[in-house]
This record gives structure tokens, C-alpha cells and sequence, in this order.
């Protein structure tokens, strides 16, 4: 199965659709890898957009950042990391920051973007423990007419 497509724009979406494609891309991300997400660890967080001020427009422009992880031995997380990193440039993203390990130690990360999309997507060891975490943020987008403008 492919990937969500990184080139369908996301700019107007209702916040159950975003966290339903959210959710799509980092099961993608987890089968790529040949990991199970942690269902319980789900945590979806959504924000109004503030501009390069600070400014917020009461129009229902909001953000997700979407989290949710894996328990993975922490030997595995960079043999994890290359799988989901082949997956990602097949797929036309541009990997902006990647590393196996730190000191000879496991300790992955994997920052990647799609210029065409409207999210990014973090993959990491979290804090040296068997946690994978993989998180979709995305930028501002609008809701569609007549979806909810409630914070959650």
C-alpha cells in the first residue's frame, strides 16, 4: 500500500479529517518500518495558527500535532528509521534531518517534509527508551464549511 498522497493539499480540511489522515500516514510509516503503533498512545493536539506575530484570525485556521508511538527494542530504531526513510523519498519527501545513532549508541531521528503538502513528519527515539515515536505536524489549515471550530 502507498503512502497518503503527499501531493493532495490539505489547506481546507475538517479537524476529523486531518486526524484521520494523520493517523493514515504514521500507520503507513509504522507498516514501512515492520512496527506496531501503541493504539493508547494516541495524542492528537489542535491549535489555533498564529502568524509571525503572534496574531490569531477567528476565522477556525488551526494545526495539528499528532503523536502516537511504538514500542520497538531500541536496537531495532535504526534499521526502523532506514525503512521509513526509503519509503518517505520514494514518495517525494525531502528528509531534512536524519541519524542513526549518537555515540555509537541507537538513537534515531528522522525530520522530513513534501514541499507540495501541508505537514511534517518526526520520527524518533524517545529519550533512549524502546519508544518510536512518530509525529505529523501539520501548518495552518482552514476548516471546511460547516466542520467544528471547537478546540480539542
Amino acid at each position: 500500500m502507498n503512502s497518503p498522497d503527499p501531493n493532495e493539499p490539505l489547506p481546507v480540511m475538517a479537524r476529523s479529517d486531518t486526524q484521520a489522515w494523520a493517523q493514515k500516514m504514521t500507520e503507513y510509516m509504522a507498516r514501512s518500518a515492520g512496527v506496531t503503533l501503541t493504539a493508547d498512545t494516541v495524542k492528537p493536539f489542535f491549535s489555533n495558527c498564529e502568524g509571525r506575530n503572534g496574531e490569531v484570525v477567528e476565522d477556525g485556521r488551526y494545526t495539528l500535532a499528532y503523536h502516537v508511538s511504538s514500542t520497538v527494542p531500541l536496537a531495532q530504531h535504526p534499521d526502523a528509521v532506514r525503512k521509513i526513510k526509503a519509503a518517505l523519498e520514494k514518495d517525494g519527501f525531502t528528509i531534512t534531518s536524519y541519524r542513526e545513532t549518537v555515540n555509537n549508541q541507537p538513537d534515531a531521528l528522522l525530520y522530513a517534509k513534501h514541499e507540495e503538502g501541508r505537514y511534517f513528519i518526526d520520527v524518533s527515539t524517545g529519550g533512549g527508551t524502546d519508544r518510536l515515536t512518530f509525529t505529523i505536524n501539520t501548518r495552518c489549515l482552514m476548516p471546511s464549511s460547516g466542520s467544528s471550530t471547537a478546540q480539542h
